[in-house]
């Protein structure tokens, strides 16, 4: 089993700026990509942006530019740092794990953190 915890999230104002981070506990699971979803009220969830242990990565367009994913394999630890916020990125943004033992292949969600982005 993977745990996920997430931190950073909170209320900024339209144009500012916030950091998420998310951990991974130890586990003999091996992570091979970690990343980012967020729900907003009334939507699916989507996602956000990747990153995989070899260091691609992948961005919603709606944040290219915008938001950076980076990632410490080593640490299990993931974040983003969002740049130019605006009010539609309010949501809950979840940190999600791709992991695997062997052939066994799972995914790993954490509990979300807020974000709203207002004024």
């Amino acid at each position: 089993q993977v745990q996920l915890v997430e931190s950073g999230g909170g209320l900024v104002q339209p144009g500012g700026s916030l950091r998420l981070s998310c951990a991974a506990s130890r586990s003999a699971f091996s992570i091979d990509a970690m990343g980012w979803y967020r729900q907003a009220p009334g939507k699916q969830r989507e996602l956000v942006a990747t990153i995989t242990s070899g260091g691609s990565t992948s961005y919603a367009d709606s944040v290219k530019g915008r938001f950076t994913v980076s990632g410490d394999f080593a640490k299990n630890t993931v974040y983003l740092q969002m740049n130019s916020l605006k009010p539609e990125d309010t949501a809950v943004y979840s940190c999600n794990a791709v992991a695997h033992l062997g052939i066994v292949r799972r995914t790993y969600w954490g509990q979300g953190t807020q974000v709203t982005v207002s004024s």
